[in-house]
């Protein structure tokens, strides 16, 4: 706070409460991953280019860089409805972006193949930060790799 000129008090007069902090906090991470997904999409870059960027084991070591539903999704269910709705709305903004870097199939089936992706890739990484053998640890990013990669792909 005082290398940004600012007290305690003068910060938090800004939220109406600490969930109203973590809620904008959520948002502005949510839609900073957002961004990325639409700056893949729009310069062309495969889905498994995003696929292997987010299941390597530099995002994995970097956990307060990454990705925030990885780090945050399990606390986010035992937040209040307006945190919930917050989250939804972005996760459905983000999976909308996976949806559409996938080139066959319905409009249906390529939904239902983002979300099982996505849930794939936010999973794997939870996973392999979790356990503390690193043999498994690259397993289980490699084996998640390969069948988000192969969905994508339409095997």
């Amino acid at each position: 706070m005082s290398e940004a000129g600012l007290t305690n008090g003068a910060f938090y007069s800004h939220f109406s409460s600490k969930e109203d902090l973590v809620r904008e906090m959520l948002t502005d991470a949510l839609t900073r991953r957002e961004e990325r997904h639409k700056a893949n999409l729009e310069t062309g870059v495969a889905l498994e280019t995003t696929i292997r960027d987010y299941l390597s084991t530099r995002h994995r070591d970097r956990a307060g860089t990454g990705c925030p539903t990885a780090a945050l999704v399990a606390e986010i269910a035992r937040h209040p409805k307006a945190t919930r709705d917050a989250f939804t709305g972005k996760m459905s903004d983000i999976l909308s972006l996976v949806a559409e870097q996938i080139r066959h199939g319905s409009a249906e089936e390529r939904r239902r193949k983002a979300i099982t992706i996505y849930s794939t890739m936010v999973g794997a990484l939870q996973l392999s930060r979790a356990v503390n053998d690193k043999q498994l640890s690259e397993e289980i990013l490699g084996n998640a790799v390969d069948a988000a990669v192969a969905l994508a792909n339409g095997r």
